[in-house]
C-alpha cells in the first residue's frame, strides 16, 4: 500500500517537531540557573557574580546559584560549563583572559575561542600597580628610577603567569628599560598576602581585590592601566599620564555560554543582564567594589576584541620566549 503525504503535511509535521525545543527556549529558565565562577570565593569573578545574581534572580523568576570552581587558570570552571547540558541553565562568569590569555599559558584540552561564547560584559576595570608601603618611591617616576639604580633587585607578583597581571610588568620593563623580576601566583589572594608581607614588593592586580588594602594603607598605588583615572582612586594617575601608554589596558568580566546553546536562550540571558546593568543602584555598587558596569557590546564585538587581545598578549609573551605549562 502506498501512502501519499502532502507537502503541507510534511511542513506541518516538521514545525510540530520543532515546537518542544522552541518552547523550552522561550520558557527559559524553567529551573535554577547555575553561575559557574572561574575563581575562588572573594575573588574578582566571585564579587561580580554575586553582584548580579540577586537582581538576575528577580528578573528571571528562578533561583540563581553562584558556584565557585577555582583552579587551573579557569579551566576547571570551563570544564564544568562544557559538561553541563547545553540548555542555558548553566552559565559561566569569568574574565576575558580565559580566551585572550590563558591559552598562551596552559596547554588545554579545548580551544577556548571555539568552546566559549561571550553573552555580555558584566564589569570592567583596569589593573593597578601596587606595592608594599616600604617601597622607597612615592610615585611611578621614583619607582622606575629606583628600579634602574637597582637592576634585578625588585620583584613583582602576578595572579597567574601569562595573564595581563604578568604582561603589564613585561611591558613596563620594555618601556622603562628596567628589570622587574616576575613571580607568578595562583590567584590574587596569595599574591597580595606576600606583597603585604613584603616578600614580593610589587604587584599588578585587579582593582576590586586591591582597593580595600589601598584604602586601609596596607598597600600603596602607583598607577592604573585604565584609560582614565578611576573614581575610587582619583589621586592615582594612569600609566598613560605617567608616560607609559603601552600599559593602557582593561580587563572585563563576562557572562559566557557555549556557542551551541539555544539562540533564544542566549538572547534572553543577554537582555536580562543588559537590563540589570542599566540600573543606577547596581552601577553604584559596582563602583564601590572597584568595577565599572560592563559596556553593552554585542557578542560579535566582544569576540573581535578577544582575538585582538589574544594576538597582543601572544606577541609580548613570544618576545620573552614564554612557553605554556
Amino acid at each position: 500500500m502506498t501512502f501519499h503525504i502532502s507537502r503541507r503535511a510534511l511542513l506541518g509535521s516538521a514545525a510540530i517537531s520543532l515546537l518542544p525545543a522552541f518552547a523550552r527556549a522561550q520558557a527559559w529558565p524553567v529551573r535554577p540557573v547555575r553561575l559557574v565562577v572561574a575563581g575562588p570565593a572573594g575573588g574578582s569573578a566571585d564579587l561580580v557574580a554575586r553582584l548580579v545574581a540577586e537582581p538576575l534572580q528577580r528578573d528571571l523568576g528562578q533561583p540563581v546559584i553562584v558556584d565557585n570552581k577555582p583552579g587551573a587558570a579557569g579551566a576547571i570552571a570551563v570544564g564544568e560549563l562544557l559538561q553541563a547540558p547545553r540548555d542555558g541553565h548553566t552559565l559561566l562568569v569569568g574574565v576575558n583572559s580565559l580566551v585572550s590569555e590563558i591559552p598562551h599559558i596552559v596547554k588545554l584540552r579545548w580551544d577556548m575561542a571555539r568552546e566559549l561564547r561571550p553573552l555580555a560584559e558584566l564589569a570592567r576595570a583596569g589593573l593597578v600597580l601596587v606595592g608594599h608601603p616600604s617601597v622607597p618611591a612615592k610615585d611611578l617616576k621614583e619607582l622606575v628610577a629606583y628600579a634602574k639604580a637597582n637592576p634585578g633587585k625588585l620583584n613583582y607578583a602576578s595572579y597567574s603567569p601569562g595573564t595581563l597581571s604578568h604582561v603589564l610588568g613585561l611591558l613596563l620593563n620594555q618601556a622603562a628599560g628596567i628589570q622587574l623580576t616576575h613571580v607568578g601566583y595562583k590567584g590574587s589572594s596569595p599574591a597580595l598576602a606576600d606583597v603585604m608581607g613584603n616578600h614580593v614588593p610589587l604587584m599588578f592586580d585587579g582593582l576590586a581585590t586591591s582597593l580595600p588594602l589601598i584604602k586601609a594603607g596596607k598597600l600603596k598605588a602607583f598607577a592604573v592601566s585604565a584609560p582614565k583615572r578611576v573614581p575610587q582612586l582619583p589621586e592615582v594617575p594612569t600609566f598613560r599620564e605617567a608616560g607609559y601608554p603601552q600599559l593602557e589596558a582593561l580587563a572585563w568580566m563576562g557572562l559566557w555560554t557555549t556557542p551551541d546553546s539555544p539562540a533564544a536562550v542566549q538572547t534572553r540571558a543577554r537582555e536580562a543582564v543588559l537590563k540589570l546593568l542599566a540600573d543606577p543602584g547596581l552601577r553604584t555598587r559596582m563602583l564601590d567594589t572597584g568595577f565599572e558596569a560592563g559596556a553593552p557590546r554585542t557578542p560579535d564585538e566582544m569576540v573581535r576584541g578577544l582575538k585582538a587581545d589574544y594576538d597582543r598578549v601572544g606577541a609580548v609573551l613570544q618576545s620573552i620566549n614564554f612557553k605554556p605549562e
